[in-house]
């Protein structure tokens, strides 16, 4: 399992021949990068990851959403590790150097303890093997080793089975919840679908002859009345050619008959 920039966690099958294989499924959750991707060391079908202000546990069988999640911080989360000893308890480091330790056996909205280690930001967090220290390292590149307390290190009375019931608990109601939301989804698709079936059935069937006549008519009538016009302004253009003419010939008639006259007054 990788965990990417994009907050996505990507499950991936080493043993896998073709491309398609190799990616067997993702889980999308955080709204940034993932700094911290662990499985849980008594149940590895769930695990945890740190991202953007959150902690999320998910299990393997429920891939839309993760089972569990811590409340939103005010700092940004830098990284997380189990218990390698109580399955229920795991640790995360912040940005203003402080340690949270949950166990979500005892209390799931808040940390079971919270601890300021430094004043700047930690990075970085390690467990022993039998989970009694835990080192922590800073920004400034200074590593602090605390003991845990003999409650926090040690297994408790039934925790395995406490633990067990809780993540399958929390796994079949996000199955639950994700099987309504699909559920809504395809209503919601089955609504949008038959609203649009309702549209179509209310337009009107087009008349595609109808049209075709009606385009045919408005053509004619266009070119018709550009023929009128044309020869409405030839029949204009032939009517003053003649009056012009008979202008012409009144002119000439009565030039002639000055001529004539002048020439009846001149003495012998």
């Amino acid at each position: 399992m990788v965990g990417t920039e994009e907050g996505i966690v990507i499950s991936c099958n080493r043993k896998a021949k073709t491309p398609a294989e190799k990616i067997v499924c993702t889980f999308s959750g955080h709204h940034g990068p993932i700094y911290a991707l662990q499985r849980n060391p008594f149940y590895p079908k769930n695990f945890l990851t740190v991202g953007d202000w959150t902690a999320r546990i998910w299990s393997e069988e429920s891939r839309e959403s993760s089972i569990m999640w811590t409340k939103y911080h005010m700092a940004y989360l830098t990284d997380g590790a189990w218990s390698p000893v109580r399955p229920a308890v795991f640790f995360t480091t912040k940005m203003d150097g402080t340690l949270d330790i949950w166990d979500f056996v005892f209390k799931q909205c808040d940390p079971a303890l919270s601890l300021k280690v430094c004043d700047e930001a930690l990075f970085c967090l390690r467990v022993q093997d039998s989970g009694c220290f835990i080192a922590c390292g800073s920004q400034l590149g200074t590593t602090t080793l605390l003991e845990v307390s003999h409650g926090l290190c040690t297994l408790q009375r039934n925790e395995k089975n406490i633990a067990s019931s809780i993540f399958e608990r929390e796994t079949r109601r996000e199955k639950i919840l994700e099987a309504k939301h699909r559920e809504m989804r395809l209503k919601e698709k089955g609504r949008t679908e038959g609203k649009d079936d309702e549209l179509k059935e209310e337009e009107p069937a087009v008349d595609l002859e109808g049209l075709v006549r009606k385009a045919e008519e408005d053509f004619f009538d266009i070119i018709f009345s550009e023929l009128k016009k044309k020869e409405t302004a030839a029949m204009k253009k032939s009517k003053l050619k003649q009056r012009k003419l008979e202008t012409d010939e009144n002119v000439e008639e009565e030039e002639e008959a000055e001529e004539e006259g002048g020439a009846e007054e001149t003495p012998a």
